[in-house]
């Protein structure tokens, strides 16, 4: 946060004065608080902490010597390592960051709410700016995220903050495009379920079924894991065994009705065509490969917002440009 200062001058950053004024104690009261030090009562400690909150004020890191101040630090707020996805997203933002002298702290929150919201408790105090992945709601982000610049990845609803926004409708469309020219015509979708509401990319898919004139209601949720992607293949060749090509949410879950698809005895991709969202690296390792038109992860975390070309100088805006990767199909 600023405070605004005389005409034709340059905007007052919030110190750590203010907030001593604010809270009506000492500056060295204030910077106790704020290093969760022992030495003052807790009615005090969180008074600090309210009016510290409200002025948007983050403490410098580099006055606390955690950093050279010539160092800029991203946290870069990732749902889950364990998924390729995600790791190659990180893979690609340390490179990027590494060609501009910057340092990156990853977060992982394991895709878990309560994991979300701690990292956005502390990470104002760690890092200068945030990239990465939240599905808590804005009003949230800002309260912890007060003063520092912020660029949300794959957000699926519009947003006031900086955002990198995957628009894979045309990519989608011309999976369904494929699998239609090639006879089929009983598509289902295995969508990310551990959402409240149905992904963006099934809003993509069913619409692009309707386009076509086929039923786009053949869904089934899945964990984004290739048990989960096994799992669902099962419940949806169950409810619909009539099923001949399968559009999932991402790679990962596309691999693991893969596996299954074989283990039930369904030929690939004579039987069961299926078309995965993401084009990953270990998309290559799959057998058989057939020509894929991919968005890759990479993407996404070396094209920031142009909201961080002030902030954090360096970045240049490079939209991401998304389709669809065929993993297995006919």
């Amino acid at each position: 946060m600023v405070v605004p200062s005389a005409a034709g001058t340059e905007p007052r950053k919030i110190t750590i004065n203010d907030v001593a004024k604010s809270a009506g104690v000492s500056r060295q009261t204030v910077s106790r608080a704020l290093n969760d030090k022992d030495e003052i009562d807790s009615d005090t400690k969180q008074r600090v902490l309210d009016a510290a909150r409200a002025l948007g004020y983050r403490p410098s890191r580099f006055a606390r010597g955690l950093v050279r101040q010539d160092t800029m630090t991203i946290g870069l707020v990732i749902p889950d390592l364990l998924n390729p996805f995600f790791t190659e997203v990180a893979a690609a933002a340390l490179e990027a960051a590494r060609t501009r002298g910057w340092q990156v702290v990853v977060y992982d929150t394991g895709d878990r709410a309560e994991e979300e919201r701690g990292t956005l408790q502390v990470i104002s105090s760690q890092v200068d700016a945030v990239i990465g992945y939240f599905s808590c709601p804005e009003s949230e982000l800002e309260k912890f995220t007060r003063g520092m610049p912020v660029v949300l990845i794959g957000r699926e609803q519009r947003t006031r903050f900086s955002a990198i926004q995957i628009d894979g409708t045309a990519g989608v469309h011309a999976a369904v495009a494929h699998l239609v020219a090639r006879g089929h015509t009983r598509i289902g979708m295995l969508d990310h379920h551990t959402r409240a509401e149905p992904s963006i990319r099934h809003e993509w898919f069913t619409t692009a079924a309707t386009a076509h004139g086929i039923d786009g209601g053949m869904v089934v949720g899945a964990d984004q894991t290739a048990d989960g992607g096994g799992a669902a293949l099962r419940e949806l060749l169950g409810d619909h065994p009539d099923v001949t090509a399968v559009f999932t949410f991402n790679d990962i879950i596309a691999i693991g009705a893969l596996r299954e698809a074989r283990r039930l005895g369904r030929s690939i991709p004579e039987e069961l065509a299926v078309i995965g969202f993401d084009g990953l690296q270990l998309g290559a390792l799959v057998e058989p490969r057939s020509p894929a038109s991919r968005w890759t992860p990479a993407g996404s975390a070396r094209s920031p917002s142009s909201r961080w070309r002030g902030c954090c100088p360096g970045w240049r805006n490079w939209p991401p440009t998304t389709s669809w990767s065929a993993v297995n199909c006919g």
